[in-house]
């Protein structure tokens, strides 16, 4: 099984790149973490935002294996704890498909993709920079992993 991180934004600071990097070495190699890279739309000086969030949603929709488990990230969507996290990783590894979580540019997802998701997920209620939610993301997968092997990493 994969954990897929479809992100729409390239050309991370090296900050971001670091903290992602750092929490996907963590991971077991059967539960490896894959980041997918979604080009941003350019925003010029009045853009069309819908046209731009649809050409975004297209491409992470081609990213995603057509039987994938879909997770999108979104500031509406369930909170969990990370126990509750740690409970849907178990799931998701019994039922066997890869897993990928989406997360949306600047404007958010499109509503088709939204529709694709299997579940909606939300970090917090507060409004995260992208970049933050790629570290955040595989931080708190690798700390859920480590609640269902009883690691010492998560200490509630």
């Amino acid at each position: 099984m994969r954990l897929r991180l479809v992100c729409v934004g390239q050309k991370m600071p090296e900050w971001v790149s670091q903290g992602y990097n750092e929490y996907a070495r963590r991971m077991p190699p059967e539960l490896a973490i894959e980041l997918v890279e979604i080009p941003m739309a350019h925003r010029g000086k009045n853009p069309d935002i819908p046209r731009l969030m649809q050409r975004e949603g297209e491409a992470i929709l081609s990213a995603l294996g057509p039987r994938d488990r879909v997770i999108a990230l979104e500031v509406g969507g369930r909170n969990w704890s990370t126990e509750k996290l740690a409970g849907q990783l178990e799931n998701w590894q019994q039922d066997g498909r890869d897993v990928s979580f989406l997360v949306g540019g600047p404007d958010g997802l499109a509503e088709f993709c939204r529709s694709r998701a299997d579940q909606l997920w939300s970090l917090s209620a507060l409004t995260l920079p992208h970049p933050l939610v790629r570290i955040l993301l595989a931080e708190q997968l690798y700390r859920a992993w480590s609640v269902t092997r009883n690691h010492p990493y998560h200490r509630a």
